[in-house]
């Protein structure tokens, strides 16, 4: 079983970092300081003129250098010559360009238990392999890491687009969409150095080849001078590794040299090639490795390794943070029976833990039935002797795939024998994508087409609405016969108090009051931004929760205000027995709410710069006029907004002129559906522009709805007839990524 069936890739992601955390903070700061090093040297080193020959530079040294006897480019570019002043060795750098010295040159001054630190731990062989491990579980950690990016981030095509969540979250995938190429790169390249030294690969000697002089002891020749040798002559100055002299007192020296491409030895006397041995392929790949792992030789490569490792322990916290929120908010189920003694079987896929919440409220609601239940994870579906109903809550993630944890959950479905047991399934997920439920009608075909009978048909719940849930318990009451009372407590994040600075008061419209109301933005700490406290940072077209008094079930408005804007703005209308909205349009200046943001990351705008078609009515308008708000780059933007009458509901009316004066919005086409002439329906002004709203479609406009559900429809529908024209649909945009919609 491979570790992603065992593990699962988040589990895998969460385990290995906080245990190889530990290290890789060890690894994370000594790893700066040697990536420093290789920087430091490099801005030391004078340029390399590109013409300059060995030969040439040979030459130069043997005036400048008495004594001379081995030339090194180092990895920085660095040149650096060994020299004997009497029986005193020295070094000294010299310029590539006309040999002169430039000074003294001493051995890089990193402590050397740094480095053995970072390689071994300072434990020798024990050490080494730990080190090992380590870039092991980093490559495990990023390969899981890219792996949940993609998933989170809804595929490649959106892996750029806005991060959301608390300062936690958001720093994690941050510093983890930055760092992950080179945090691969670094931990493959470690692992093939560390193999390398423990021998578990093999690796070529790189000794010089042995050469031998043609010319044989006390032969009348004449040693010629280093710029006069043609071999020499051949070679770069860029290409040089070593160059050692031939010892003035042996007549059978050679010239010995080391390129990128091989090692050789020239005759001191003729100055041609005696032998060559190319380099091995194990000698390349180890220094490819040693390069990408400590950017010895790319100073740019270096500063990024460097501002990686020091990314590594905030990467690490932030980590560590999320999966303590996480298991802080881990249900727990009182009284939960053994599924071979539960009548009541209750399984669940969730990928973020929200829906657990609601297999607490099933759970304790028919244990006060008098039942007992048994509550776990779909992926081990099992329906024990005395079941006699079965709930399964399934949520889907990302683009249509089962959460995590339920990967293997249709095999172990399809493998169980069929009894004659209902089998109800209840699927949470968001209109916005298009594989809205997805994995739950998997589920629920799954089911069918083995046999297992359903007390009720499938039921799809849009962003863990707590309203549509309380009707399907109410449904699920009915069916049985029994009365039940699910308790239903959302996991509310902390909410933050806002208080009312402004209204916009709108007519009465057949008895209904709205307004569009503006809060202050909240001062928040860092630490409270850290732990996901207060509003954190959020977009137009996301989502507040308010949770007005006397209630624990929060209402969620779309927001017509980024927290760049500086003030929370939404648009309110009264609804005939409202909890929520009445409590909103009672409050007066000064007054205050309690709420917290949740992101709608499926109906944020793409950055790209494209046309944008946005569709509203009624308060439907307010997160578009968000859009246009920020619409700072001027992108081509085009409103259909209807309403009932522009004297009475016209939201935003100022504001739009004003937009559209400065160009943050192109056009701006109405319809009043209870005014003689005012065009009906916002569908009905898609119909009438249909010519140029096709144009702009064909032209890879993205669409953004909102309003009520039945308006939704009448647009989709509107849409689908003016796509026609493209051979094209709704469902084919919005499978494209360019149709989303806020419906309520």
């Amino acid at each position: 079983m491979t570790l992603r069936l065992a593990f699962g890739w988040k589990a895998l992601h969460r385990w290995v970092g906080l245990l190889a955390g530990a290290v890789a903070l060890v690894l994370a700061v000594t790893g700066v300081l040697l990536a420093a090093d290789p920087v430091q040297r490099a801005w030391q080193s004078p340029p390399m003129p590109l013409a300059t020959s060995v030969a040439a530079l040979a030459g130069r040294v043997a005036q400048t250098v008495p004594g001379a006897q081995e030339i090194r480019r180092l990895p920085s570019g660095m040149l650096v010559v060994h020299a004997f002043d009497g029986d005193q060795a020295r070094a000294v750098r010299v310029d590539p360009a006309d040999g002169r010295v430039l000074g003294g040159y001493e051995a890089s001054l990193m402590p050397r238990w740094v480095k053995n630190l970072h390689r071994s731990l300072l434990l020798g062989d024990a050490g080494r392999w730990g080190t090992a491990l380590t870039a092991l579980a980093m490559l495990a950690l990023s390969v899981s890491g890219l792996v949940l990016l993609l998933r989170r981030m809804g595929g490649w095509r959106r892996l750029t687009g806005a991060v959301r969540g608390t300062l936690a979250q958001r720093v994690h995938v941050l510093i983890g969409r930055v760092a992950l190429v080179a945090l691969l790169v670094s931990s493959i390249s470690a692992l093939y150095l560390s193999a390398a030294t423990l021998g578990l690969i093999g690796r070529d000697a790189t000794g010089d080849a042995e050469m031998i002089s043609r010319v044989a002891p006390g032969a009348a020749a004449v040693d010629r001078a280093p710029e006069r040798l043609p071999a020499l002559q051949g070679i770069a100055l860029t290409d040089l590794r070593k160059l050692s002299f031939p010892d003035a007192a042996d007549p059978e020296d050679v010239w010995q040299v080391v390129t990128v491409d091989g090692s050789g030895g020239i005759d001191r006397y003729s100055g041609q090639w005696l032998g060559w041995q190319r380099a091995s392929l194990g000698q390349r790949l180890d220094e490819w490795a040693l390069l990408l792992h400590s950017g010895d030789g790319a100073w740019p490569w270096a500063l990024a390794l460097a501002v990686l490792a020091a990314s590594i322990p905030l990467f690490w916290i932030s980590g560590v943070f999320i999966w303590w929120q996480a298991r802080r908010d881990r249900p727990r189920f009182e009284h939960n029976a053994a599924v071979a003694d539960a009548d009541v079987l209750i399984f669940v896929a969730s990928e973020g833990g929200s829906s657990w919440g609601f297999a607490e409220a099933l759970h304790g609601a028919f244990v006060a039935a008098g039942h007992r239940v048994h509550a776990d994870a779909l992926e081990r579906f099992h329906v024990g002797p005395r079941a006699r109903q079965v709930l399964v809550l399934a949520a889907t993630y990302g683009e249509g795939q089962a959460p995590a944890h339920a990967r293997d959950a249709l095999a172990v479905i399809a493998r169980q024998p069929v009894r004659p047991i209902p089998v109800t399934v209840l699927g949470f997920g968001d209109r916005q994508f298009p594989a809205f439920c997805a994995f739950a009608e998997d589920v629920e075909r799954v089911l069918r087409e083995r046999g297992w009978p359903s007390l009720l048909p499938l039921e799809r719940v849009h962003q863990q609405s707590a309203q549509q849930f309380a009707r399907w318990c109410e449904a699920l009451a009915a069916a049985l016969g029994e009365p039940l009372q699910p308790r239903y407590r959302p996991r509310l994040p902390a909410t933050t108090s806002l208080t009312l600075v402004a209204r916009q008061e709108f007519a009465a419209r057949e008895g209904s009051r709205s307004a569009i109301l503006r809060f202050a933005w909240p001062a928040q700490s860092r630490w409270q931004r850290w732990l996901g406290r207060g509003l954190g940072r959020f977009e137009a077209g996301d989502l507040i929760a308010i949770v007005p008094p006397g209630s624990t079930v929060p209402r969620y408005y779309s927001l017509a205000s980024g927290s760049a804007d500086g003030f929370v703005e939404i648009c309110v209308r009264h609804l005939p027995g409202g909890l929520c909205s009445t409590h909103l349009l009672g409050l007066a200046p000064g007054d205050g709410v309690d709420a917290f943001i949740r992101a709608n990351p499926g109906f944020a705008l793409p950055r790209r710069r494209r046309p944008v078609l946005l569709i509203g009515a009624g308060t439907g308008v307010a997160p578009l006029a968000g859009f246009i708000r920020r619409n700072e780059r001027r992108a081509p933007m085009h409103l259909f907004f209807g309403s009932r009458d522009p004297a009475k509901d016209f939201y935003f009316q100022p504001e739009l002129a004003r937009w559209r004066d400065d160009g943050r919005v192109a056009t701006v086409r109405t319809a009043f559906s209870r005014v003689p002439g005012g065009g009906g329906y916002v569908q009905d002004a898609l119909r009438h522009d249909a010519d140029r709203v096709r144009q702009l479609l064909a032209d890879g406009a993205v669409v953004r709805v909102c309003g009520s559900r039945p308006m939704a429809q009448g647009v989709a529908d509107a849409l689908d007839a003016i796509l026609a024209g493209l051979r094209s649909s709704v469902h084919q945009l919005k499978l494209q990524g360019r149709y989303a919609e806020d419906v309520f």
